[in-house]
């Protein structure tokens, strides 16, 4: 059993005790929550599609952390003109590990 879950602008194909990472998430670390924004479904042989969202299926999952991602660096380069800039960034994550996925 899999289901593919909207969190954030972002889809993931999670199946349960899958560990996932996600864009930053409000929560402490242990705590439960739900993903309601299941876009498709499949249970055995059967796939069940949303339009655009499930309404009886959700994801429970817990909190593992809040951790920070790898560095992306940006640079700009202008030749000849004596122009550039160098900036880093790291976006801020929450992992989460799958407990079960809900058809009620």
């Amino acid at each position: 059993m899999y289901a593919i879950v909207e969190v954030g602008a972002k889809q993931y194909n999670v199946k349960k005790g899958d560990t996932i990472e996600v864009e930053k998430l409000e929560g402490k670390e242990g705590k439960e929550i739900s993903l309601s924004k299941v876009l498709l479904l499949s249970k055995d042989k059967k796939v069940e599609i949303g339009s655009p969202y499930i309404k009886e299926a959700k994801i429970e999952a817990q909190i593992l952390g809040q951790i920070k991602g790898e560095k992306v660096v940006s640079y700009k380069y202008r030749r000849r003109k004596s122009s550039h800039w160098k900036k880093g960034h790291r976006q801020q994550l929450t992992r989460l590990k799958i407990k079960d996925i809900i058809l009620s």
